[in-house]
């Protein structure tokens, strides 16, 4: 029987396995499809898109070596898929992002009638370890922006970009994504697109509002007229309509175009590492989610309450800014341990 071949010649085994693999592959690409169809309509983020689809390709490759289907899968194989990711060495934040992924893609399959449970519903998300985030002193933060000059225009737009990191408490992503229009000088503030494509309106301080108009005035124009790589042979139009497409963007490189969310961290860097008040303790360990850190428990600090803060922040959650009331904790704990005689 071992030995038995169909008309091709193919061992008739080998034939039907091969049909499977190639069903349950469709299977799981027309599932991943689906969800992918509903996130465009949802209007969620490219990167997120971008993430779920690495994440769910990386599960459908392992539920095919299961011989499972997107209909066969049940809350086991989700727990036994998160477990073999960590004993891979996957973190904690990891695990959970994937987890979150696959409750996004049967929760799709639920919707379009494929299933009637969603299986990742009924597995626990991975507990993260309890970190505080790094938040710098008002005199670091200080330091630091008082520490880049204004000489150059890359030196007026890192000073510009941090001030305003700082000031309204902006992921990089944010930072990155703001437009010239996006200013609102009359009302000194700032419109921000923040995750999940919702805009908020966050107050810009003065010395924020100072360094952008510098950077707008002395430096941003300077930077408009330097070609990107590869547009100098191009024909003067198209050259132009170039430039007319990045030139909308409010903060810019040395060439020209648009910042990236790397450029950012590599610039704070630069600059963490050359201020003697924060370089020895902090400076390889600032991010610009430190400086958003930083605002948001300078807040707290100064008396601002948590709902304020959550707006601010742009978190569609205020358990989400609970986080800072922790951090004052900490720092109350710290005083009373080196303060009360008997602690």
């Amino acid at each position: 029987m071992s030995g038995d071949r169909d008309e091709s010649g193919m061992p008739a085994g080998g034939r039907s396995k091969s049909g499977a693999d190639a069903r349950l592959q469709r299977a799981w690409r027309e599932a991943i499809g689906l969800l992918m169809d509903d996130l465009v309509r949802r209007d969620a983020a490219e990167r997120t898109r971008r993430a779920y689809g690495v994440d769910l390709e990386q599960f459908a490759q392992w539920a095919g070596s299961q011989g499972l289907s997107p209909k066969q899968v049940g809350p086991k194989p989700v727990r036994r898929y998160i477990a073999h990711l960590t004993e891979r060495g996957a973190a904690a934040s990891t695990s959970a992002r994937k987890l979150a992924a696959l409750r996004a893609l049967f929760s799709s399959q639920r919707e379009h009638g494929a299933i009637t449970e969603n299986p990742a519903d009924l597995v626990s998300t991975p507990r993260r370890p309890s970190k505080l985030p790094r938040v710098l002193s008002a005199r670091e933060v200080a330091a630091l922006l008082d520490g880049i000059p204004s000489g150059g225009p890359l030196e007026l737009r890192d000073r510009a970009m941090f001030e305003l990191a700082y000031a309204c408490g902006l992921r990089a992503e944010e930072l990155v994504s703001l437009r010239v229009d996006d200013v609102d000088y009359d009302g000194e503030q700032l419109r921000v697109e923040g995750k999940g494509r919702k805009t908020r309106f966050v107050p810009v301080g003065e010395p924020a509002m100072v360094a952008l108009r510098r950077y707008l005035e002395r430096a941003r124009p300077a930077l408009t007229t330097r070609p990107a790589p590869g547009e100098r042979g191009q024909a003067t139009a198209s050259r132009r309509g170039a430039r007319a497409d990045r030139h909308d963007a409010l903060l810019l490189s040395k060439t020209g175009r648009p910042l990236g969310t790397s450029d950012v961290r590599r610039r704070l860097r630069t600059w963490t590492s050359r201020v003697a008040a924060i370089g020895d303790r902090a400076g390889a360990g600032v991010s610009p989610h430190a400086l958003r850190h930083s605002f948001a428990t300078h807040l707290l600090d100064g008396g601002a309450d948590l709902r304020s803060i959550q707006e601010l922040l742009g978190h569609a959650s205020v358990s989400s800014t609970q986080i800072y009331t922790r951090v004052e904790s900490a720092k109350l704990r710290s005083a009373y341990a080196r303060s009360h005689p008997r602690a």
